[in-house]
């Protein structure tokens, strides 16, 4: 008899037994599919584990009858094979049979598998690594939870307890991941809404990969572990010291970077060099920490937006990049302004030399003489010494260069402008750069010095203008004083929410006492300046919802302070709880965001995880007030991310641009068939409000955006008094931001205690005069009118199979 077991294994009474270490996932897969007895420790396991598109078509198909997906393809025609280009205006057939319907859905499911492809690479190479620093069997360490990977343990059925019980929940992701990669093939798939199930699936995988890598860097790299009291760190490029050799970090993975500050300090050259990062790789620099470390000193410079921004300025003396959301022009800008640039994974090379197995001092030598400008570096005990003695050496020898243009240089390109116009053409931002350059003719700065936070850094402008003017530079010249005093703090990454925070919680969320949980997040591509996502984040905390944040959007709400010099990390605390402001970390942190409403549904309502996608997502939509904002979604990660959040049964509210994402999912409010559930106490029909009433969509401004999030907040399950908070702060967001009363808000009505107490007399008179319904105004009672019923002990469900027969 064999006997699985977590972390180890034994076998009796068997003979000629091969053993294969490290390649569990048959085993674990055999187990999932439904053995009779499936083993303790693995708990009952639901009938979804290591799903593929066909076992989660069910559920997928359940959220599109409701949340039909709409399409908004960018032009007609389809240029995908060498049939092509198709002309498939009015929904016509292409050559291979295609419609624009299908070619649209596989367009946006192209970014999901994009997106989920690069956050599980990450895993995979960040996994692989520490397995080989530390070893398989050491123990995952996220803190005080026994739920410690709510993602996998949903998604496959596994709980991995070690590192290397994270290896077949990778192996799983990338299997599916080369499956649903084969359907994007000329020839396949022919449905729409075949290839939005798929892009659900991809949805979730991502989830999964993003856990993978961040409970392996948490786990191994000294990072906090569900620490609301994570340190703050300084943010903004005006935290540099130009004075120092500056090395400058950029992309996603931090494994390399580790190196360099390990080198750094054994050398005693943290206080004479300057280290800071831009994305993902700076926030995981603050979070790593070796036993010996009070604090971090790492500096976040900021977002992908400034990234050519830094370069100009001239400040770094070394960049090294490794992976995801590096600028593709990097090299060419550094070897401008003889900055070196180090490549540290595979997937950014850049067509440099490979050097890794080349000694350091070469190397340098190399660099120094401008043999080469700059090289690959896949040995990261080399790179540790190869970064910090490159940026000593160049410091020197770059000392003034810049690509910032003196007074002179600025009065003479600013006066070559003849007005055109075609820089504003091509602004994605649409920025009135033409009028700002004019006013900088006559000696006035401060239009230009204004375009500095809006601008994306993209160069657009550059690349049209007649005459060469170098109008990101010009910018920058602009705004230096501003760029000098651009200093804000972040609360360092926290990780995942600790279950001793989830059963404090829980039932505030699913009775709607707590209003909801905001997830900020996204990159920063926002439409009118990085403040929204701190007007935004600012005006929920002040209304008691939970902020959880990470990545480029956590950075970019740190920037702004009050009237009495504070960011919001500072004047909030970091618990997950009412008016508190979390941040998880980079974006692979994103899967604990996601996870705490897993943990919702296991911790406080004790819902079995293993392998229950549908239940628990099910849970999520009806009872948790959770809604996510991509302000500034730019990257195919951040098309995954969402999507795996609505096939999760959380809605996700997207910034403007995010329309060329070209797909959403929007509910038809007044279709009243829509709206019904079932009452799995007894198999019973309900009616509910139309809430959420899309899973992905776009505001156009962050005013419209905080209207959507407080309304789809409200779910079915709230209490009367969660209700009538909800429709408090809904009501009163649509009234000071769009300056009118919701005209569906009676919909969300079930009786008078629902209604808002402040304004209970003022709506019970608009039900009565404009929706007929009527109303003992002795008692201040709805006698008649609502068409939803409100039972507290109601259970609601999309899911047929959990109701208990009438």
């Amino acid at each position: 008899m064999s006997k699985l077991t977590t972390g180890s294994f034994s076998i009796e009474d068997l003979e000629s037994v091969q053993i294969t270490i490290n390649n569990i996932v048959g085993a674990a897969k055999e187990v999932a599919k439904g053995a009779k007895e499936p083993k303790e420790e693995l708990g009952p396991m639901g009938p979804t584990p290591f799903p593929t598109v066909a076992k989660v078509r069910d559920w997928s198909f359940t959220l599109f009858d409701r949340y039909e997906p709409v399409y908004t393809p960018m032009c007609d025609q389809c240029c995908y094979c060498t049939f092509g280009p198709c002309n498939l205006e009015g929904n016509k057939r292409g050559a291979c049979g295609l419609d624009m319907k299908g070619q649209t859905a596989r367009e946006f499911f192209l970014r999901c598998i994009t997106g989920c492809a690069c956050h599980s690479a990450h895993g995979r190479h960040l996994l692989d690594h520490i397995i080989d620093l530390f070893g398989e069997d050491m123990p995952i360490n996220m803190g005080a939870s026994n739920v410690i990977a709510p993602n996998i343990q949903l998604v496959t059925g596994m709980q991995p307890k070690t590192l290397g019980e994270l290896k077949p929940a990778m192996e799983y992701v990338e299997e599916e991941l080369g499956q649903l990669l084969a359907t994007v093939h000329a020839g396949q798939e022919g449905a729409a809404i075949d290839y939005d199930n798929k892009a659900m699936l991809a949805g979730i995988l991502d989830h999964v990969g993003m856990e993978v890598s961040d409970i392996a860097q948490v786990t191994a790299l000294g990072f906090p572990k569900s620490d609301p009291e994570a340190p703050l760190v300084e943010v903004g490029m005006g935290t540099l010291d130009g004075s120092k050799p500056v090395i400058i970090a950029i992309g996603h993975n931090v494994a390399g970077v580790t190196y360099i500050m390990d080198y750094m300090e054994d050398h005693d050259l943290t206080d004479k060099l300057e280290i800071g990062g831009l994305c993902c790789t700076a926030f995981d620099m603050t979070r790593y920490k070796r036993e010996d470390r009070k604090a971090p000193y790492a500096k976040i410079v900021g977002t992908i937006s400034k990234e050519l921004k830094v370069v100009r300025s001239g400040i770094p003396d070394v960049i090294v990049i490794d992976e995801q959301c590096v600028r593709a022009d990097l090299l060419e800008q550094g070897q401008k302004l003889k900055i070196p640039v180090i490549a540290s994974n595979e997937k950014v090379m850049y067509g440099l030399p490979d050097r890794t197995n080349d000694s350091v001092d070469a190397i340098v030598e190399d660099i120094k003489t401008g043999k080469i400008p700059g090289c690959v570096m896949l040995d990261y005990d080399k790179l540790g010494e190869l970064i910090p003695r490159l940026a000593m050496e160049m410091a020197p020898l770059r000392e003034g260069i810049s690509a910032i243009p003196t007074d002179e240089e600025m009065a003479s390109l600013v006066a070559k402008c003849v007005g055109c116009g075609e820089c504003a053409l091509a602004c994605p931002e649409e920025l009135d750069i033409p009028d700002a350059i004019q006013m900088a003719k006559e000696g006035d700065y401060s239009a230009l010095e204004y375009l500095h936070d809006l601008c994306v850094g993209c160069r657009r402008c550059e690349q049209v203008c007649n005459k060469e003017i170098p109008v990101l530079s010009v910018i920058e010249k602009a705004a230096q004083k501003v760029i000098a005093e651009e200093k804000g703090l972040v609360r360092a990454g926290r990780g995942q929410v600790s279950d001793a925070e989830i059963r404090a919680e829980g039932l505030n969320l699913v009775m709607g006492t707590t209003p909801g949980v905001v997830a900020i997040i996204g990159c920063s591509n926002y439409p009118a300046g990085s403040k929204d996502v701190y007007n935004i984040a600012e005006e929920f905390l002040n209304r008691n919802y939970i902020i959880a944040v990470s990545g480029c959007s956590a950075m970019d709400i740190g920037m702004y302070k009050d009237a009495d010099g504070k960011t919001l990390y500072e004047r909030f605390p970091g618990r997950f709880e009412r008016g508190n402001i979390l941040n998880t970390g980079s974006c692979v942190s994103n899967a604990h965001i996601s996870g705490t409403c897993h943990k919702v549904a296991a911790i406080f309502a004790g819902r079995n995880l293993s392998g229950n996608l549908a239940e628990i997502s099910d849970y999520t939509l009806n009872r948790i007030g959770a809604v996510g904002l991509a302000w500034g979604a730019y990257s195919q990660k951040a098309a995954a991310i969402g999507t795996g959040c609505n096939m999760y049964g959380i809605p996700a509210v997207l910034g403007p641009h995010s329309g060329k994402y070209r797909r959403a999912l929007i509910a038809k409010t007044y279709d009243d068939s829509k709206w019904k559930v079932y009452d799995s106490r007894n198999g019973s029909e309900l009616a509910i409000p139309p809430a959420p009433e899309f899973l992905i969509t776009t505001a156009e401004t962050w005013q419209e955006a905080c209207v959507m999030i407080a309304k789809n907040c409200i779910r079915p399950s709230d209490n009367n008094m969660g209700r009538s908070i909800k429709l408090t702060h809904w009501i009163e967001l649509s009234e000071k931001y769009l300056g009118v009363l919701p005209d569906d808000w009676w919909k969300f009505v079930r009786n008078e205690a629902d209604l808002p107490l402040a304004k209970r007399e003022m709506l019970l008179k608009n039900l009565e005069a404009e929706r007929g319904w009527e109303i003992d105004w002795k008692k201040k009672k709805i006698i008649s009118g609502p068409t939803i019923k409100f039972d507290v002990s109601s259970q609601p469900t999309n899911v047929k199979r959990l109701c208990k027969e009438a």
